[in-house]
């Protein structure tokens, strides 16, 4: 059978607590009832967004970007104001705000170094 397509996103990061903080303060996300005591799952649709502990062998200290080469997009209805907030505490923003084929769309950098881009057009 042929796999159907991504089903569940999960980032390592160092501190749950304060991962689990930041997506919900900046990005407005919910945690989900479900997931595992080492994970934060939040409700996200389609497809599940989750942060988990680093898990043993893993060393994000190691690496100058954690996720180098892959990209992740998440679907936002308000873009330009988390990337004001985001702007305003001091958080990097790897490409400023663009309107293209996506909508709105920026890209920052979240607690771990993991480049998250948020785009307004489904």
């Amino acid at each position: 059978m042929p796999a159907l397509g991504p089903d569940f996103i999960s980032l390592q990061v160092r501190d749950l607590d304060a991962s689990q903080a930041f997506y919900q303060h900046y990005l407005g996300l919910t945690r989900s009832p479900a997931g595992p005591p080492h994970a934060v799952v939040f409700g996200t649709k389609p497809i599940a967004f989750a942060l988990r502990s680093v898990l043993p062998g893993t060393n994000l200290d190691a690496v100058p970007q954690p996720g180098i080469g892959v990209a992740i997009w998440l679907y936002a209805t308000e873009v330009q104001a988390i990337h004001d907030a985001l702007s305003a505490d001091g958080h990097t923003i790897i490409v400023a705000p663009i309107d293209g084929p996506f909508g709105r769309t920026f890209t920052f950098t979240d607690l771990d170094g993991y480049q998250i881009t948020l785009h307004d057009r489904a």
